[in-house]
């Protein structure tokens, strides 16, 4: 097999952008949610935030560790988007089941605050990608390295050896500054693309997703974004909004190799929340809890084998921890708190559904298959259980 050179990988992302950019989303087949979102309905409706992905996908046929096939990539988000290298920004992390790695987690605990990206991968480049931040981070500091002699970035993963070369080590410290140099406001591309690209979500096709909601004026007209990179769960769990979808759809899907490849296999999924609430770490705390339910709307269980790592930030008070000696940051009372949980959990769900709606069918090493969830299959059931959101044609 031909390694396949890294200007292919360019021309294959910014061809995978346009695509994903152009994809159905779930509200788009007629799928309700409760809840607002906001106008792009993805965690870029938090002011500042920006997402760059990287996909990397060569070769096919029979395995050959180091050489592919690739079906793998690397997914950047910033807190406070461009290039902005000095984030410190109020977070705070959960793990519902910590079978997974989710790196920088025990300092942002620690001190209450985000001081970088948050970078998603697979489960067995996380070391590179972790070097390939903290090498980018010093470049963009200049000569002097000055406020990098030290640096711990939060990069997460979840494993997707089923399609990819996992342990062929294919992303590489260039395709991590890609997808941080290329991270944009605007709309986020979702299913086969970044660290998402070899994913599988309930024995379909999985990926990366993201969703929004936006608040009422009476509730402060705060906005909570959510990005899923899913990677977890059996077919018969799924659940699209209450309906059971997954127990409609056991029936040998017509492009897959087998009925359902999630089984004996419960997966992980990375959720990152953002919002410009003014929140303390501990109550972003709760928001990362919160996400559980979003999962679990979706049919998850979170079990043994599952990583189920989330980590929840606020951009509304910027660099607050950058003051050489005191700093002065509101918060929202807590009784105020209930629309915004709400909110953290309708937005996950909708964002691990517009994960599935958006991954396409893929083959991958040793031609192992996964099938895309088939939009008319579902379309049949919602209808069936008078779920859509669709009106009848005549």
């Amino acid at each position: 097999m031909q390694k396949t050179l890294w200007p292919v990988f360019l021309l294959l992302f910014a061809a995978t952008l346009d695509c994903a950019l152009a994809k159905p989303r779930a509200r788009d087949l007629g799928i309700p949610f409760r809840g607002l979102p906001g106008p792009l309905n993805a965690i870029t409706d938090v002011a500042g935030v920006a997402v760059g992905h990287t996909t990397l996908i060569s070769g096919h046929g029979p395995l050959i560790t180091g050489e592919g096939p690739v079906r793998t990539g690397v997914t950047a988000i910033l807190p406070l988007g461009g290039k902005t290298l000095h984030t410190s920004v109020p977070a705070s992390a959960f793990s519902f089941n910590g079978n997974g790695e989710m790196t920088g987690i025990a300092w942002v605990e620690e001190s209450g605050f985000l001081e970088g990206p948050v970078m998603i991968t697979n489960t067995h480049n996380i070391g590179s990608v972790h070097q390939a931040v903290i090498s980018w981070r010093v470049q963009k500091a200049g000569p002097d390295n000055t406020g990098f002699w030290w640096s711990l970035p939060v990069v997460a993963e979840t494993w997707d050896g089923y399609l990819n070369d996992i342990n062929g080590f294919h992303v590489k410290a260039e395709h991590v500054f890609h997808a941080l140099e290329n991270a944009a406001t605007g709309p986020v591309a979702e299913g086969n693309v970044g660290g998402g690209t070899g994913m599988i979500c309930y024995g379909f096709k999985g990926g990366i997703g993201t969703s929004s909601r936006k608040l009422k004026d009476v509730h402060g007209f705060y906005t909570v974004g959510v990005l899923v990179q899913a990677n977890f769960g059996r077919r018969h769990q799924l659940m699209v909004s209450g309906v059971p979808v997954g127990l409609e759809m056991q029936e040998n899907i017509t492009d897959s190799v087998t009925p359902d490849i999630s089984v004996g296999r419960t997966g992980s999924i990375i959720i990152v929340i953002a919002t410009d609430a003014p929140l303390l770490p501990h109550q972003l705390k709760r928001l990362a809890r919160r996400a559980s339910l979003g999962m679990a709307r979706t049919g998850g269980t979170s079990g043994n084998g599952s990583g189920d790592l989330f980590i929840a930030f606020s951009t509304a008070v910027p660099k607050a921890s950058d003051s050489p000696s005191i700093s002065s940051m509101q918060m929202l009372n807590n009784d105020s708190l209930n629309p915004i949980l709400e909110a953290t959990v309708q937005a996950t769900e909708e964002a691990i559904i517009n994960a599935l709606i958006a991954a396409e069918a893929m083959t991958g090493r040793d031609d192992h298959h996964a099938a895309a969830i088939p939009h008319d299959r579902l379309q049949q059931i919602m209808k069936k259980y008078n779920r859509s959101a669709l009106k009848a044609r005549n």
